[in-house]
């Protein structure tokens, strides 16, 4: 691959400037988590908004922060009180690294988030990103953010080539959005520069049909001059998803079903699931240790459900105990009942999955 290249010198001057000046009459200004320098809900709102659409992660932030107003609250309930908050975001790993870290300032910290972002970035589950942003919104700390919407930004205003995941390639973009705030204003406001890159990103100069008649950095732009909007950021080389089977287990009883407590790692962590096998030649054999039958006519529709590394195709197979045998599952395993069903930390599919069964519809709106 060549090595990636930049113009980016001759294009700093005024580009801060131009930004913070669009973000303000065009920027977005409604959202939540917009107008505060607490950094508990700064932090949470960029942890919940990496992977995610702000009209999802809307209704997530102000049910989280209802029900954890501050970081001591969250450092103070368990993990399995925290995770039905975040069940169906996705990505868990996000919510289990949100409650450690609100620990480690809680042990480490006076409960009080540090105000430089070197001194975030060491904190469970923040990167460079996530700390310059905390910082800059909350206490203005001129440090320069660089996620995927501002990298299209840069890639594209500055020329960049290369993809943006190879070292060399996010080494250059992190040089030069560190020469922009360098080249900016002493009294250059970062929370407004900060903002108005993501909703560039987010809004304008978007991956497919950029609106760049709307882009207040137009006419620097060398993929505009160019017309390589579409050429940059550099495509990814695609690799074939891999695909994986597995069958889940519906064992219903008096109104309840039985649900597996997953480990704190791995897919799902924290998360209580369908017990989950294989094959169904193992659920079927599992069922045979309980003393339960498994018939053609038992097994439901299936759907898929895909992750960053995979797909899943999920078979589903309904099963009724009659309760006229003993019947003894793992440690992990809880009886529910499906009325709590709202109010339990499911993933997405495995919700959907007991919606169509139980026809809850607030069932996957609920947390």
């Amino acid at each position: 691959m060549p090595a990636p290249v930049s113009s980016a010198p001759a294009g700093l001057a005024g580009f801060a400037s131009v930004v913070v000046q669009w973000q303000g009459t065009h920027g977005r200004h409604g959202l939540p988590w917009q107008g505060t320098t607490d950094p508990y809900r700064i932090w949470l709102s960029e942890i919940m908004l990496q992977q995610t659409q702000v009209a999802t992660v809307i209704g997530y932030y102000e049910r989280f922060l209802q029900r954890f107003p501050t970081i001591r609250s969250l450092a103070q309930a368990s993990q399995d009180e925290v995770m039905p908050y975040w069940a169906g975001l996705g990505y868990y790993a996000r919510a289990r690294n949100l409650h450690r870290c609100a620990q480690v300032l809680c042990e480490s910290w006076e409960g009080k988030f540090p105000r430089q972002a070197a001194e975030i970035m060491t904190l469970p589950g923040i990167g460079r990103s996530t700390a310059a942003a905390i910082a800059a919104f909350a206490y203005g700390e001129r440090s320069p953010i660089m996620d995927g919407n501002v990298k299209r930004v840069f890639t594209r205003y500055f020329g960049i080539e290369g993809e943006t995941s190879t070292r060399a390639v996010e080494q250059l973009l992190w040089q030069t959005a560190e020469q922009v705030v360098q080249a900016a204003p002493a009294d250059l406001d970062m929370s407004a520069y900060t903002q108005g890159l993501m909703d560039l990103g987010s809004g304008v100069c978007t991956r497919s049909r950029p609106a760049c008649e709307a882009c207040p950095l137009a006419a620097g732009c060398q993929a505009r001059a160019q017309g390589r909007q579409h050429e940059l950021p550099t495509p990814k080389r695609r690799k074939q998803q891999a695909e994986r089977q597995c069958a889940v287990l519906i064992l219903e009883h008096s109104g309840s079903i039985l649900l597996h407590q997953r480990p704190s790692s791995g897919i799902w962590g924290g998360l209580l699931s369908l017990p989950q096998f294989d094959t169904a030649g193992q659920l079927e054999e599992a069922c045979a240790r309980w003393g339960l039958s498994l018939a053609p006519e038992q097994r439901m529709a299936g759907l898929s459900h895909t992750f960053t590394h995979f797909k899943l195709h999920i078979e589903p197979w309904l099963v009724v105990w009659d309760g006229s045998r003993v019947m003894e599952p793992e440690a992990d395993h809880v009886w529910l009942p499906t009325s709590q069903l709202t109010q339990a930390a499911l993933p997405a599919p495995v919700r959907k999955i007991l919606d169509g069964l139980y026809g809850q519809d607030d069932l996957l709106r609920s947390f």
